[in-house]
């Protein structure tokens, strides 16, 4: 019963968000041509999507390419990645409504958006200053209450808020930072992608009875996580 009021609630905001929005239009086509086409099938995941104005989270200048089918630049040399890899990431972590999240590069915040619609709270961390108050705004301005965010080093996660049920990587290390993995909760999944070159491996790991399993899921294209320096990890 519960699901279903929330299912019949978010299906209800899109509805009401129809009524307002231009861009509305724009991001029932991207769901049904860039998501369920390509295996994204989870209702809350596919009614988020619907639900939050990608259009606020990008540059003035590429607001009319905001639903396109690929990544577009922000500051600080970032980018928002593709609806299609948002999305894959969000439902590979199988999130539950009462699920904390710890999300590594904030960057324009629409990731930390999507998710804040789907579990209790939301932890993001953004290397770069202005990004993080950049989107923090667009939070507010969107009443995305359950969104906290803090500027520094992500390889380090959030050690004050940990365990995390699921923890969110959209930058690029090497290898799996160990912080990361001891913040994970028993049970919690992480989506990360790994690699040092121009193309990295999207990993999935799980912990379980104190023990990390991994699994590779796709090749992807991320920027690298970076050091306070700016050194690549």
């Amino acid at each position: 019963m519960r699901l279903l009021v929330l299912i019949v609630g978010l299906i209800t905001a899109v509805e009401c968000s129809a009524q307002n929005d231009a861009f509305f239009n724009e991001r029932r086509k991207m769901v049904e041509l860039q998501l369920k086409k390509r295996g994204i099938s989870k209702v809350l995941v596919l009614a988020a999507f619907r639900e939050v104005p990608r259009h606020e989270f990008v540059l003035p200048e590429y607001k009319k390419w905001a639903y396109a089918d690929g990544p577009l630049p922000i500051n600080e040399g970032q980018t928002i990645s593709q609806p299609y890899v948002v999305a894959y990431m969000t439902e590979v972590l199988d999130l539950k409504r009462s699920d904390r999240v710890l999300e590594i590069g904030t960057g324009s915040g629409y990731q930390a958006a999507i998710l804040a619609q789907l579990c209790d709270s939301v932890f993001t961390i953004e290397l770069f200053e202005e990004l993080s108050k950049t989107a923090t705004k667009v939070f507010r301005k969107l009443e995305y209450n359950n969104i906290y965010s803090s500027v520094g080093d992500g390889y380090l996660g959030w050690p004050e808020k940990a365990p995390f049920d699921a923890i969110i990587v959209t930058c690029s290390p090497s290898h799996v930072p160990e912080p990361l993995q001891e913040q994970l909760a028993e049970g919690g999944r992480m989506i990360i992608p790994v690699g040092a070159g121009n193309i990295q491996k999207l990993v999935l790991l799980q912990k379980k009875k104190g023990k990390i399993r991994k699994k590779d899921i796709l090749p992807v294209r991320f920027v690298p996580m970076l050091d306070e320096r700016g050194a690549k990890y």
